[in-house]
């Protein structure tokens, strides 16, 4: 019988893990039209989950709520006028597959269908009307030359499906950090983060209400430095936050 004592190695655990995410997003890749999750159903081209999976996708419901779970994680940092997030992120889940497949299988129809969800959150609320512009959480050079794309732009696109009127503004750049971070808390990762971004134009979001955009909001914190950047450099009319997942 084989020896599986080295799974109590926390990193081997963490490499099966992905390779586990990994494994229907890379089969994805040679048969496109089955669901990206179970991977068990053909699927119209346009499709990317199958009935069963999309039945059971993980709804926040925040999107509607004042002061959900969202919006908490962000008192006491930054000045938001709202924030949300559509769906919860767990580990292995619908979500999960989405969300790897997004990020690291090229699969930008993932990206857009959480898009789509997030637009129809947006449409089905009493909130986030007077919405002007959504300016996508920004990738270094780096990251955005290895992936080819900013996911966030990509969620931005599909938000814009169901929104039309709604402008998508990257206009928040980011820098590669001088400083690494690994040590650093919460607090010292903001205020050095904080430093690294830069606007292209400025007045394109001055007396704007602006939508940021991000694909999984887990501590907020990149979300809090760039909205402090934001509000540092450019005199919007309002902050609001909106991310395709919340991890749980």
């Amino acid at each position: 019988m084989p020896n599986y004592k080295f799974i109590r190695f926390p990193f081997i655990k963490h490499i099966l893990n992905y390779l586990q995410a990994y494994s229907v997003g890379f089969f994805h890749l040679f048969y496109p039209h089955i669901c990206m999750h179970c991977g068990n159903e053909e699927l119209a081209a346009a499709n990317v989950l199958c009935a069963a999976c999309e039945k059971n996708l993980p709804y926040t419901h925040f999107l509607p709520i004042e002061k959900n779970s969202i919006e908490k994680i962000f008192w006491g940092r930054v000045s938001l006028h709202e924030a949300g997030a559509s769906l919860f992120f767990t580990k292995d889940s619908i979500v999960q597959s989405l969300i790897f497949a997004l990020k690291y299988n090229n699969q930008k129809k993932a990206g857009r269908l959480l898009g789509n969800i997030i637009g129809k959150d947006i449409l089905n609320s009493q909130r986030f009307k007077n919405i002007d512009c959504m300016i996508p959480i920004p990738l270094s050079k780096k990251k955005q030359r290895e992936r080819g794309y900013n996911q966030a732009l990509i969620i931005c696109e599909g938000i814009q499906e169901k929104i039309p009127h709604i402008q998508i503004l990257p206009l928040v750049l980011k820098h590669k950090n001088a400083v690494s971070q690994t040590s650093k808390d919460r607090i010292q990762r903001t205020q050095l983060s904080s430093k690294s971004y830069s606007i292209i134009d400025k007045g394109q979001i001055d007396k704007k209400n602006i939508l940021i955009v991000d694909d999984v909001i887990t501590t907020g914190a990149t979300i809090e430095s760039v909205c402090k950047y934001i509000l540092s450099e450019a005199r919007p009319q309002s902050l609001s936050v909106v991310a395709a997942a919340y991890t749980i």
